[in-house]
C-alpha cells in the first residue's frame, strides 16, 4: 500500500522491534501505551495521536537518502543483533549520552536524522501548540463579552525530541512543507524496478520447476504410461 522500499522499510524496523523485545523482555512504546491508559481514566479526557502519520515520514526519510545510504542503513538493521539491557536503557535517559548519540546519527546520517527527528520536532511543537489554545466558553447572549479559559495538555514524547520542541516552541510553524512527500529520484525507480523484477523472476521460475516436476512425476505412474502407450498405438494404426 505504501511501496516497496517504505514496505521493506517497515519490515527491518520490525525486525529491529523484536530484537529489542526479545533482549529486554518487553516491547518498545510501553510509554505510550501507558499514557493512553491513564488518560482513558481522566473524565472528559480528550487522548489525541500528534504524530505525523509514519508512511510520510518513511517516505520523505527514503526520499532523503542516496542509494548507498539506503543500502547502508539496510545493511545495519538486517545485521542487528547487539545485546540490549535495561541498564542500557537507563543510560540512554541521560542527557549527556542521549546528545551524544543524536550527534552521531547526524554526523552518520544527516538527511535521516532531518526527516526523523528534526522535521517531527516541528510537527509535535505544532500539534502541541494547537491543543494547547485557550478554549472559548459559550455565551449567554451576543452582547456578553467573549471568556476563555486555558487548557490543559498533557504532552507524551519521546526524551528526544524535547529539546526541537523547546527550541520550535515561540516560532511560527508551517507544517505543510514536511507533509508533503517528494517524488521518487532515479536511483529509487531503478531499484524498485530490480526488487520487482527479482521476484516476479524468482516466482516464474519457481513455478516452472514446480511445474516441470509435476509433470514429471504424472508422467512416471503407471496410469499414464498405459495411456501414453495406448495413444500412441492408436496413432500408429
Amino acid at each position: 500500500q505504501n511501496g516497496v522500499m517504505s514496505g521493506l522499510m517497515q519490515m527491518l524496523l520490525l525486525k529491529v522491534s523484536a530484537h529489542i523485545t526479545e533482549q529486554l523482555g518487553m516491547a518498545p512504546g510501553g510509554e505510550f501505551r501507558e499514557a493512553f491508559k491513564e488518560a482513558s481514566k481522566v473524565p472528559f479526557c480528550k487522548f489525541h495521536l500528534g504524530d505525523r502519520p509514519i508512511p510520510v515520514t518513511f517516505k520523505r526519510a527514503i526520499a532523503a537518502l542516496s542509494f548507498w545510504q539506503k543500502v547502508k542503513l539496510a545493511w545495519g538493521l538486517c545485521f542487528l543483533s547487539d545485546p540490549i539491557s535495561k541498564d542500557d536503557v537507563e543510560k540512554c535517559k541521560q542527557k549527556d549520552l542521549l546528545e551524544q548519540m543524536m550527534a552521531e546519527m547526524i554526523g552518520e546520517f544527516p538527511d535521516l536524522h532531518r526527516t526523523i527527528v528534526s522535521e517531527r520536532d516541528t510537527y509535535l511543537t505544532y500539534m502541541l501548540k494547537q491543543a494547547a489554545k485557550q478554549i472559548e466558553l459559550p455565551q449567554a447572549s451576543e452582547t456578553e463579552t467573549r471568556k476563555y479559559i486555558p487548557a490543559v495538555v498533557v504532552g507524551v514524547v519521546g526524551m528526544g525530541h524535547v529539546p526541537g520542541i523547546e527550541k520550535n516552541w515561540n516560532s511560527d510553524l508551517n507544517i505543510q512543507e514536511i507533509m508533503s512527500v517528494p517524488p521518487p529520484s532515479a536511483s529509487s525507480k531503478i531499484f524498485k524496478f530490480v526488487i520487482k523484477a527479482t521476484v516476479f523472476g524468482l516466482m516464474g521460475y519457481g513455478c516452472y520447476r514446480i511445474g516441470q516436476r509435476t509433470v514429471q512425476f504424472i508422467l512416471s505412474m503407471p496410469a499414464a504410461q498405459s495411456y501414453l502407450q495406448k495413444l500412441t498405438e492408436i496413432r500408429s494404426q
